[in-house]
């Protein structure tokens, strides 16, 4: 067998071989092995470093001079470098050349020693990704167990900070455009941020001065709340723990908060999507009771008049509305019909609709219809409402024995009396709408009915009905159907009215409330 070209020193062959054998004290073994080299030279002092994608980084030295940990593709003056494969050795004075075989196998040892670290690495963060993938399934499991929005915040927020070993925290939820705080351990967060504060995108862009958002705290770690890039809030960690007190959050946690935020995003919106519902059922419970109290208002018979018929219709444009009308007695053959209209539709109509109710029957039944009479309602429904609601009205009371209708008519529709002998008059419209004005003025009108007249109450849900063209139903229309059917059963003139309208809107939904009064002398 013939000899080998280099022949190195044993010691160096065993030393660098237990490289490859051995978990612990590798930078010892290469330092002693750079020392040994360093003496067989002249003692000068080194370093020894490995290359690696960033660099080269320093695994041995020996001497008092103080070589740096890293070194980039520019490498130092005022020492001496010798390049070696995957390796590059600084030395204090010029000792050295590439072809030295000693070395050679320096470098090889520093090859090997910065592959074994690499692989540990790779062991550390594959046992890391672990252990994060545990943490992080078992605090998903914690936080989809609950959809109440107010406990998950503070379990969310609560998970997160034993997570990352933090001592204070916050989360905030969007809401109109801003970040709205749900939730906070440690005191020191600001309960509402702009969208676009510049401390927030500071903080994501990676800094951690964020004690303009939590007061006290020295490091702020912050992570988006998202679900498909859309952010829903912001979660706020700050100080993580450590043995010398309070430190910088490492960058494995800004990754791994992320992972349990994209989490808690989903959690978090299941149980606002949730509390929504709940409130949507809320509302519709709500909206039934109002709908059956105002189905209790509403006149349920119609009262028997002796010389006349009566009939009255109401449909709301959604569950309960706006529209109102009553006919009762008053003794003395005297009989009131009311129809009234409430601004707006919906629940909060409804409830002016029971405060109107209430007014008329608060008033005495004595008391005639005039000026007195509504100017008094006026006044009550003035104090009663806010100043962007109010009610037209027209008030008539029938004199069944004399065949007079008195009425007064406060910013209301007028009513329509188609005459037997063919004439249609108007009652005509006069005063202000109940509520405006708690001063305000009317005046009463007074017409007699003879037999077969039919006097028409609506509201302005029947002649503003719109076709998909736009185009009103108008008076002119309904007038016309009054005139043809002015014989027919009032039931079935109201109907008839139903199924014009409906007919003339050609599918669109019903735009506002109607009602219909007819009272037709027999």
């Amino acid at each position: 067998m013939a000899k080998p070209a280099i022949d190195l020193d044993a010691a160096a062959w065993h030393g660098l071989f237990s490289l490859t054998h051995r978990a612990a004290d590798d930078r010892a073994v290469l330092d002693a092995e750079l020392a040994r080299w360093s003496a067989s030279r002249g003692a000068a002092d080194a370093a020894l470093y490995a290359a690696g994608a960033d660099g080269y980084r320093r695994l041995a030295m020996v001497g008092t001079t103080p070589f740096p940990e890293r070194l980039g593709a520019r490498l130092p003056g005022g020492w001496f470098a010798v390049e070696l494969p995957e390796a590059l050795l600084l030395t204090t004075v010029e000792l050295a050349s590439a072809a030295d075989p000693q070395l050679l196998l320096l470098a090889a040892g520093a090859r090997i020693v910065e592959l074994k670290q690499l692989i540990q690495e790779q062991h550390f963060q594959a046992r890391f990704r672990g252990v994060e993938l545990q943490a992080l399934y078992d605090v998903g499991l914690a936080i989809a167990s609950t959809l109440d929005l107010a406990a998950l915040g503070e379990e969310v927020l609560l998970r997160a900070i034993s997570l990352l070993d933090a001592r204070r925290g916050a989360l905030y939820l969007i809401e109109d455009g801003h970040y709205r705080l749900q939730s906070q351990l440690g005191a020191g967060a600001r309960r509402e941020l702009a969208a676009d504060d510049p401390a927030i995108q500071a903080l994501l862009a990676g800094e951690e001065d964020g004690g303009e958002l939590l007061s006290g705290a020295r490091h702020v770690l912050a992570v988006p709340v998202e679900i498909e890039g859309q952010p829903r809030g912001l979660l706020l960690v700050g100080d993580k723990e450590s043995r010398h007190g309070v430190g910088p959050f490492p960058p494995t946690d800004r990754r791994t908060l992320s992972l349990f935020a994209n989490q808690a995003a989903i959690a978090l919106e299941n149980a606002k999507l949730h509390r929504l519902s709940l409130e949507k059922e809320r509302l519709e419970r709500e909206m039934e009771l109002a709908a059956e109290i105002q189905q209790q208002i509403l006149p349920k018979m119609m009262p028997d008049i002796t010389g006349f018929e009566v009939h009255g219709w109401n449909r709301p444009a959604r569950q309960v509305g706006g529209d109102y009308f009553d006919l009762r007695g008053l003794g003395d053959g005297r009989w009131s019909l009311v129809v009234g209209d409430v601004t707006g539709k919906g629940l909060p109509a409804a409830l002016m609709v029971s405060t109107l109710h209430s007014a008329l029957r608060l008033l005495p039944d004595s008391m005639p219809v005039g000026p007195a009479l509504i100017e008094r309602l006026n006044r009550h429904i003035h104090e009663a409402s806010s100043s962007n609601k109010f009610i037209t009205l027209l008030l008539a009371e029938l004199n069944s024995e004399t065949a007079e209708v008195s009425y007064l008519n406060a910013g209301h529709n007028p009513g329509v009396l188609i005459r037997r002998r063919g004439e249609v008059e108007e009652l005509p419209a006069g005063g202000l709408p109940l509520g405006l004005m708690p001063q305000a003025r009317y005046g009463a009108r007074r017409v007699s009915l003879e037999r077969g007249d039919l006097l028409c109450l609506y509201s302005d849900g029947i002649t503003e009905c719109e076709s998909p063209a736009e185009e009103e139903y108008g008076l002119e229309r309904l007038v016309a159907l009054l005139e043809k059917r002015r014989d027919e059963p009032l039931e079935e003139i109201v109907a008839a009215i139903d199924l014009e309208t409906t007919t003339f809107a050609s599918g669109l939904p019903q735009g506002d409330d109607q009602t219909v009064v007819l009272l037709r002398r027999s």
